[in-house]
Parts: structure tokens; sequence; C-alpha cells
């Protein structure tokens, strides 16, 4: 019934929807966890009407910090579907986010062990940038790597595979770092799984800083994503510089991804899930695509997180498991929509 709308009014609902949503989300992740909270003193906290710190300096970071971390997967997985041409594209399964996950593990190491590192979450709190650069440094080899075993980004199939691959040696690898310090391998294990209980103001600062750095370029190169898809060979015709364009859109959705992942750990599936569900409302435009991934990408995993707090409270789940479970079986849908269409 959506899509019998005209297509300018579509679009300004969807993204009427997306920041109403998000506005809920963001009440709810503050009001609900272990000890809830009355909306109404949820409310009076955030405009700065009555001090609670429980809003203040546990949960609205936290909220905040995962908005930035699912807006940022939610647009990588976008650019990166638009980039390789593939649907299925995704930090996760391309390989990118094992990759970040184990340049910043590996960098906790080499600081003098993983046990300080993580224990107070000080490389992210002291180190955002190293962290992340480090991270970014990962995303891309890995990335590469999935390209070259691949064969190329139009295997479709063999992308996908090769991303898998990748993302089990190099979390194979970063689990064996974890194990050199037994001590502190549970809480290391729940940031690779995907943890927000980590984010704290810091981590809002530093996703804020990356976000604003990799954020325009991917926005300014809309016009290129949408070029793409019509093949390369029409996107040369348009006079484009096609090659450090596409390398300029590697390196800021990889930087997103890097970011990510030092705050968070690995989240999976955020960037699959948001841009083939908004695809169907606003089409091929990239131009709009991208900030609605982030949008919906913020909401998704804000409402995931709410899921990991509450379920099983007083204890949490990793917001990874989460997005787990609920982006799998997607992912197996799509697998079986497209045999069935080939």
């Amino acid at each position: 019934m959506t899509r019998a709308l005209p297509l300018a009014l579509r679009r300004s609902l969807v993204f009427f929807w997306l920041l109403l949503l998000l506005l809920l989300a963001l009440v709810l992740g503050v009001a609900m966890g272990a000890v809830s909270l009355p909306p109404g003193e949820v409310l009076q906290s955030l405009l700065g009407l009555k001090e609670n710190p429980i809003v203040t300096e546990m949960r609205l970071p936290r909220v905040l910090g995962g908005m930035l971390v699912g807006a940022a997967l939610g647009v990588a997985g976008a650019s990166f579907q638009g980039l390789f041409r593939n649907p299925l594209a995704d930090p996760y399964l391309m390989g990118s986010a094992a990759g970040a996950a184990f340049a910043v593990t590996l960098l906790a190491s080499l600081l003098g062990g993983l046990a300080p590192a993580f224990a107070q979450h000080a490389i992210f709190q002291s180190l955002p940038l190293s962290a992340t650069l480090f991270g970014f440094l990962g995303a891309l080899s890995a990335t590469f790597l999935t390209l070259v075993l691949a064969g190329g980004a139009a295997r479709t199939g063999e992308l996908v595979l090769a991303g898998v691959v990748v993302g089990s040696v190099l979390t194979g690898a970063t689990t064996y770092l974890m194990l050199q310090d037994a001590d502190r391998v549970r809480a290391v294990f729940a940031y690779t799984l995907g943890n927000l209980a980590f984010m704290g103001w810091p981590s809002v600062k530093a996703m804020v800083l990356f976000f604003l750095l990799a954020l325009p370029p991917l926005l300014l190169l809309g016009r290129v994503l949408n070029a793409l898809q019509l093949g390369e060979e029409v996107a040369r015709s348009m006079g484009l510089p096609l090659e450090g364009l596409k390398l300029l859109l590697l390196l800021a959705a990889s930087l997103l991804v890097a970011a990510a992942v030092a705050q968070a750990g690995i989240i999976g599936f955020v960037g699959l899930i948001t841009p083939h569900l908004l695809r169907r409302l606003l089409d091929e435009d990239y131009r709009l695509l991208l900030p609605a991934s982030a949008l919906g990408g913020a909401a998704l995993l804000t409402l995931a997180d709410l899921l990991a707090r509450t379920l099983t409270r007083p204890a949490e789940l990793p917001v990874g498991v989460v997005t787990t479970l609920l982006g799998g079986p997607f992912f197996l849908y799509l697998m079986w929509r497209r045999r069935g269409r080939a």
C-alpha cells in the first residue's frame, strides 16, 4: 500500500517514521533496564530539568553510542552493497568487521596485555584514535583480501564465501590473542560478540569524530553509487574518475566499520538488514538510501540493545547475539529468494 503513494510523498513518510522510531528508541532505551524509570522522569532528565545520574552517566551515553554505531554500520552496509553491486555485501559478511576486531585486539595486546586494555576500556577512552586507526587498517586489509580470494567484486557467491572464510580465520586469530590473558577472557569475549556496555561519553565523542570524517564523503558520493548500479562502463562514460572515487568509498566505509568495532566489538547484520528493508521503500537512489540507512541502523541497534538488556535481566546479552539471531534468518531468506530467481 505504501508503494502506491507518489514517490516523493512515500520518501518523506519513510524519513518521518524513521525519525519517530529513533526518538521512541531513545526514550525506551534510557527508560528501560535493570531498573525501569518513568518516561516523565526520563524526559525531564533529557531536557535538563532534573538530575538523574542513571540517565546522564549510564544509559544516555550507551544509547547515543549505540545509535552512532548502528548508523555507522547501516551506512557502511549500504555503501558496500552499492560499491560491489552485491545485495549481500555487509561489513560482517565481508570480513571487514572481523579484520577491525583483530587489529584492535592486537593493539591491546601490544600495549601490555589484554587485561589493562579491556578491564577499564583504557584503549577506547584514552586512545580512541589509535584503536580506530588500527581497526581501519585491519578492516581495509580484510576487505582487500576478500576481494582477491573471490576473484573480484562481480562474483557474488564467491564474494560472500570468501568473506566468511576471511572473517572466520581472523576471528580465530582474535580468540588466540584473547586466550593469552585467561583472567580477562570473559570481558574480552563479550566485547568481540558486540557489546554496548563499553560505551561511555569518551566513546560517544570518538564515534562523533569519525562519523563526521567519514559520512560527508559517502553522502556526496551517492551519485557515484547510483551510476555504478548501471555498470562501470556507463559510470566512466559520465566522466567520473571511477577508480579514485571507488577507493574513496571503500576508505570511508571501512573507517566507519573500524570506529564501530573499536567502540562496540563485532555486531553483525545491521549493515545487511537496514539497507535491504529501506531499498524497498526508497528504491535504488543512494543519495537517499545512505542517510536513511544511518537512521534505520541507529534505531535497529538501539532496539536490539534494549532487547539484550531486558530479555534476561538483571543479566544482559551481548547485543551482537541479538542482531545475529535477527540477521541470520534474514540472510537465509535473501539467499533462498536469490536462488528462486536464478
